[in-house]
């Protein structure tokens, strides 16, 4: 049985002034009523509470059978199918969606009456078929039986609940529909969007009449009372609507919740019954006395397959009749009696307490869905509505036992109440000695402190919370404790609950620095030192993937350095570094966050990059990083090493790691040729930081997974003028391949490093490059003179040693120059032609 709520949904009523007994009626527009009698039509004015006033009468061309309104005109139907043969089934049959032409109904659409070329806009779609069988054993008449109030009712696609946008008519976009049909003792109440879904079922606790549905009820009347009953309509198109519906953002009442009558009220003689905006006609008729057919016994209503049965009264004189606007109260009034309503169940911690509010809840939804009907204040009136209903239905289920506790979560977000407004609604008094916190509460709390609001509570507030995690979520309160929600939390309080924890169940490195994060606070060195001392390097790291909050928060969607971060930037660099690298690796911190991270901390601006976000960088190197970000870290390593290099700028902290170090442990940072020694080695480089970042700039690009191509164009910063940035030109040209130019620069430049360059560079298929390339450019060089000809000449000498080996006796000779002193070259021909005889 549907539960009943003596709620008041309908408010003052008035008489329309008929001149004629009504038959058919219907209301649209504005604010027309229509109501038809034989073939004449009366059109009333209907405005809020205002007595309802004749507009205007029109003639038809025949008996109204059938009257509803279009938004272009009226329709008045003079045509009628009847179709009252009972048929008798074997069983019942329910068919949704396409499986429903399996029915054996034949559907065709006829196009009388419809222009052409609008006839392509109009087809089938088969929704349901529903075959019922008659329950045979009672009595039963034929009009027991009988199907009524079939229904199609639109949802509109809004937008956001708060959202200023009006719907017009040509704007509208479905979003959902809903079928209902009835029994005279049961109503059935289908979604039919997607899929079709059977939403609710209604009982009525007596033979109805006629019913009509609408977005916020169901209103049905029987032969002496008006029926007020809820409906899903507005559950079912909110999650059409909005995707973020049934997660922790937001939350809605379930379809499948029980519906409930609010009101059954005393209406005598009913007859037939409309709806209209806020209005309800009503037909009531007082029926004349009749002579009761005698009824026939089920055997032989069953044998009379071909014949319905009627109710036969004698010609009397006709009863009296009325037609009566009755207006339902605005949804917001009915919303607060239903609070009001609601708190009789509010001790008593049941589920009826919820239930009640979700109607609450969903009587709002479905008035701020139709928002097209609102003026401004209506609209702002239900929406601060809405709000309060959220928090009342977070109120429940953060504070009774259910197992839908976590929906305290999305509802208190939907109220807008901040976390201190929530826990001021707590109950805190202990009555027995222990308190019990709720799930819902506590699930509310821990997923509101881990989000990072940009709330911070009082330390009244933040020591109630650390005593309710305490008693309820013990493992959850170091978590807590590194809120920035719980930055006014006093240490002291903080750290005599976290010494009572019985860490034998979690983690006891994360409780073990998050009271090390309190003794920072209390500016407790000893007891921060001795706690640091506690565990391993490693574990520490581990400590602080567990709870990145220790080192970093978000304030105002902005990056903030802890004091703990601070202070270890301080004394244990490596150590920071190694846990923000931990945390990148596991997911809890963005490549971009680390960075801005590193500079927030070492107060830099964004073009300023500090050394420890270089020691960042490297150490991201030696770890590995996928390849994705290989090479842009290479771009910021390189960029960072050129432009100290170029501007002879130190580090502002000392390094993490040495060149040296890097070349052991990464092997993206290769062995440097040994001729850049040598190049290196021919000016004097006293800056060990500069010899540092040098060394660094030319492993990297001795490295096997350097991209040489894409960083010529960032080594204009750094001038060949120099030493250092000649060794790094040549060593990305060599690496290109282009050893002419190398050979060239360096014989200009540094001619004692040409032949360690050759040894090193120029083998295999670049061997010929000795005699081809180097041979006659030094002969040439040696022949203008000049300050360097010592050098040059002990170099061609060195060359003519490695040739006279390499070539034949033919070959090397055609390599020397035919203007050459012919005894300097002699004992280089002896040897080669010695070489040949020996061989």
């Amino acid at each position: 049985m549907v539960q009943l709520y003596n709620l008041h949904p309908f408010g003052s009523q008035q008489v329309v002034p008929c001149k004629l007994e009504p038959e058919r009626f219907c209301g649209g527009g504005r604010d027309a009523l229509f109501v038809a009698a034989g073939c004449k039509v009366e059109v009333f004015a209907v405005a809020g509470q205002e007595l309802c006033q004749p507009r205007c009468a029109f003639s038809t061309l025949g008996r109204v059978l059938r009257l509803a309104y279009s938004e272009a005109d009226i329709s008045n139907e003079t045509l009628q199918l009847e179709s009252d043969d009972f048929v008798i089934c074997q069983k019942p049959m329910e068919l949704l969606g396409e499986k429903s032409q399996q029915s054996g109904v034949s559907v065709t659409l006829e196009s009388t009456g419809l222009a052409d070329e609008k006839i392509k806009y109009f087809h089938v779609q088969h929704l349901l078929y529903r075959r019922f069988a008659p329950d045979i054993s009672s009595y039963v008449l034929s009009d027991d039986i009988k199907l009524h109030s079939l229904q199609l009712l639109p949802i509109y696609q809004t937008g956001s609940l708060t959202s200023e946008r009006k719907n017009s008519s040509q704007e509208k976009e479905l979003l959902s529909l809903f079928c209902f049909f009835s029994l005279p003792h049961v109503g059935y109440l289908y979604m039919v969007v997607k899929s079709v879904e059977l939403m609710s079922v209604y009982q009525y606790p007596e033979k109805s009449q006629q019913a009509v549905l609408t977005p916020q009820f169901l209103h049905v009347i029987t032969s002496n009372n008006l029926q007020c009953y809820t409906v899903r309509c507005s559950a079912a198109a909110a999650r059409e609507e909005d995707p973020y519906v049934d997660t922790t953002l937001k939350a809605c009442p379930p379809v499948s919740m029980d519906v409930c009558a609010l009101r059954i009220q005393l209406f005598i003689g009913l007859k037939a019954i409309c709806h209209f905006k806020n209005h309800v006609i009503l037909l009531t008729k007082a029926d004349p006395e009749t002579i009761p057919e005698r009824r026939e016994s089920p055997k032989r209503l069953l044998s009379r397959k071909g014949t319905s049965v009627n109710l036969k009264t004698p010609p009397v004189a006709e009863a009296g009749w009325n037609l009566y606007i009755v207006n339902t109260i605005s949804p917001v009034q009915l919303y607060k009696e239903m609070v009001d309503y609601s708190n009789t169940y509010k001790t008593a911690k049941t589920q009826s307490c919820i239930h009640l509010l979700s109607e609450a809840h969903l009587l709002v939804r479905a008035a701020l869905m139709d928002a097209s009907q609102l003026e401004p204040g209506e609209k702002a009136e239900l929406l601060e509505a809405f709000k309060e209903s959220c928090g009342h239905l977070g109120d429940c289920y953060s504070r009774l036992d259910t197992q839908y506790s976590h929906l305290a979560l999305p509802y208190y977000k939907m109220s807008g109440l901040s976390m201190a407004e929530v826990l001021a609604r707590v109950d805190w008094a202990v009555e027995d000695g222990s308190q019990k916190y709720e799930r819902g509460l506590i699930f509310y709390i821990n997923h509101s402190l881990y989000e990072n609001l940009d709330e911070e509570l009082s330390e009244e507030l933040a020591a109630k919370v650390v005593q309710m995690f305490y008693v309820a979520e013990p493992k959850q309160l170091p978590h807590i404790l590194c809120s920035p929600s719980m930055k006014n939390i006093d240490p002291l309080t903080a750290v005599s609950y976290l010494r009572k924890l019985d860490t034998s169940g979690f983690s006891s490195v994360l409780v073990t620095l998050t009271k090390a994060a309190m003794a920072l606070k209390m500016r407790d060195l000893d007891m921060h030192r001795n706690e640091m001392k506690s565990h391993s390097e490693m574990k520490l790291v581990c400590g602080f993937i567990l709870e990145p909050r220790l080192l970093i928060q978000q304030r105002k969607g902005q990056t903030v350095p802890t004091e703990f971060a601070v202070h270890l930037k301080e004394t244990q660099p490596g150590l920071l570094v190694a846990s923000v690298l931990g945390l990148q690796k596991n997911n809890k911190i963005g490549i971009e966050e680390a960075d801005s991270f590193f500079k927030v901390l070492c107060g830099k601006d964004e073009d300023t990059i500090p050394q420890l976000l270089v020691d960042f960088w490297e150490a991201q190197l030696v770890a590995c990083v996928p390849d994705v970000v290989l090479q842009e870290l290479f771009f910021k390593l390189t960029s960072q090493y050129i432009w100290r290099l170029s501007k002879r700028q130190s580090p502002d902290t000392t390094p993490l790691r040495t060149s040296e170090d890097l070349i052991n442990t990464c092997s993206h940072y290769g062995l440097i040729s040994p001729w850049v020694n040598v190049l290196i080695s021919s000016e004097s480089l006293a800056d060990k930081n500069y010899m540092e970042d040098l060394s660094k700039l030319q492993s990297l690009i001795c490295g096997p997974s350097f991209d040489i191509a894409s960083m010529i164009p960032f080594l204009e910063p750094l001038s060949e003028d120099t030493v250092a940035g000649l060794s790094v030109h040549v060593l990305c040209r060599t690496r290109l391949e282009e050893y002419e130019w190398c050979i060239d620069r360096l014989l200009e430049r540094c001619p004692e490093a040409v032949i360690p360059y050759a040894n090193h560079e120029l083998k295999e298929e670049n061997r010929t490059l000795w005699w081809k390339k180097l041979l006659p450019e030094l002969c040439q060089r040696i022949k203008c003179g000049g300050e360097k000809y010592q050098l040059y000449l002990s170099s061609l000498k060195e060359i003519l040693s490695i040739v006279a080996v390499e070539l034949q006796l033919r070959d090397f000779l055609n390599v020397l120059p035919e203007d050459g002193t012919a005894a300097f070259f002699l004992p280089y021909l002896l040897y080669c032609s010695r070489k040949k005889s020996l061989t």
